[in-house]
């Protein structure tokens, strides 16, 4: 029986599948999702070593509590206290080294239409060994040679790869408002009720983006102070007014029937939010008050409160940062959202009305349920054809694992950069914010007016 047992163990982590998590008790999971789980769990692991790495506080730990310490570090020629093995440096090496892993694999599913070719089986499995390929290629990367200039060079890499992350991001959100819309107003030609949902649903973002811009002037404002937050906020409400106005007007209405205010409330939603982040990342502003005293303005007043548990604000920070990526990351590499990339989209005659219109009419991939095959622990639902890009997968995440090296050194601030000032604000991460909301905001105008701009081309949204 033992021998059974690390037979079916070892099978698991060299076979085709991901064998949810060889465990007999979990539920059975489709192979498509237990791959990209498998990946992701990978990319989490990696994530948390950079933000243990960039924590003073997880180094002075470790040097308290770890016996033989010293040693250890000099046995390993990481320095007295393993500086080598923390600081802006060493997140910039082994990110390196988790971006190389998703190029190689990039470049190896290429073209791979059929989850039965060779090339797909690696993809899909052999998870023990891939684990021991990226540790390597993490730990390699600290002994290429001439340091200086190799991290001098891939932090422009590194900023290159996260904008180009956070603008995948942004026209997916972009993507998603105008699918929704089409989606729901199909189903006004059958059923009139689709009014009343898209008008309580905009009126709720609506709603939701003004109590948005009123709480950050009451709360992120002062009367005499807090001029650029002031600014910000106004700009920002004339340009949720703006993308309003222009979704509604006749000529866009002409070229585009499907647009209207759900996509402008949907994206106004976001750039509130946005808005919020970004202010909410600003450094502390600390004058001097009547008394000699140092206060702080520009932020709520339960605001300061909040740091006073460190460890919690940085574990809950930690948590909220990867669970972020690694929604943008698993969300585009589905189908629909790689072909939305790519200008294609369903035909509007072919939309089919539901509440959960992301997935098929039973909750399922929209995949032939009589074509799938089911093992043990594992749903085969790959036999017609793959049913997610795996090249651009591995693509995204090389893009992630870039983003990730530059949110946790603070962009461009990286020198003077760790993960506990990280959560306290930053002028490089606001700015970034920034751009991101202004960004967002060009993108949708572009789907917009684009038509009334290139009249002899076809777009389709």
């Amino acid at each position: 029986m033992s021998a059974q047992c690390c037979a079916g163990q070892l099978a698991c982590c060299c076979g085709s599948a991901g064998c949810s998590l060889c465990c007999g008790c979990c539920p059975k999971i489709r192979q498509s999702r237990s791959t990209r789980f498998m990946y992701a769990l990978y990319f989490i692991l990696v994530a948390i070593l950079c933000c243990m790495m960039m924590s003073p506080t997880v180094a002075k730990q470790m040097k308290e509590h770890i016996p033989f310490f010293e040693d250890f570090c000099k046995g390993i020629k990481a320095g007295d206290t393993c500086e080598k093995l923390v600081g802006y440096s060493a997140v910039y090496r082994v990110c390196f080294g988790m971006a190389c892993f998703f190029f190689v694999f990039c470049l190896l599913t290429l073209k791979i239409n059929t989850s039965k070719s060779c090339r797909a089986h690696i993809h899909n499995g052999f998870w023990f060994f891939k684990l021991l390929l990226l540790g390597a290629m993490c730990s390699g990367a600290f002994f290429i040679p001439d340091q200086e200039t190799f991290l001098n060079a891939w932090r422009y890499v590194g900023a290159i790869g996260a904008f180009i992350f956070i603008g995948i991001q942004l026209l997916l959100i972009v993507e998603f408002a105008h699918k929704w819309n089409k989606n729901w107003t199909a189903g006004t030609a059958s059923n009139k009720l689709w009014y009343a949902s898209l008008s309580l649903v905009t009126l709720i973002m609506y709603s939701v983006a003004a109590g948005g811009l009123i709480f950050m002037a009451v709360f992120y404002t002062q009367k005499d102070d807090c001029i650029e937050n002031k600014i910000l906020l106004g700009v920002h409400g004339g340009l949720c007014l703006l993308i309003s106005m222009v979704a509604i007007s006749p000529c866009v209405q002409n070229r585009q029937p499907h647009s209207g205010l759900l996509q402008s409330g949907l994206i106004s939603c976001y750039v509130t939010y946005l808005t919020f982040s970004a202010l909410s990342s600003k450094p502390v502003e600390v004058v001097l008050d009547d008394h000699g005293k140092n206060v702080t303005i520009c932020v709520p007043n339960f605001g300061q409160e909040l740091y006073r548990d460190e460890n919690l604000v940085i574990g809950l920070g930690t948590t909220l940062l990867i669970a972020c990526i690694l929604y943008s990351c698993l969300t585009s590499t589905t189908r629909s959202s790689s072909d939305a990339l790519q200008g294609r989209y369903a035909a509007p005659e072919l939309e089919v009305a539901r509440c959960c219109f992301c997935f098929g009419p039973d909750g399922e991939d929209t995949e032939d349920q009589q074509n799938v095959k089911e093992g043990p622990r594992v749903i085969y639902d790959e036999k017609k054809g793959t049913v997610y890009s795996y090249s651009y997968f591995h693509f995204v995440f090389l893009l992630a694992s870039l983003y990730v090296m530059m949110t946790v050194t603070n962009w461009f601030h990286y020198e003077s950069a760790s993960i506990e000032t990280f959560f306290s604000g930053s002028w490089s991460i606001f700015w970034v914010k920034m751009a991101s909301c202004w960004v967002c905001v060009l993108l949708y105008l572009w789907t917009l007016l684009a038509p009334l701009c290139c009249p002899s081309r076809q777009f389709s949204v």
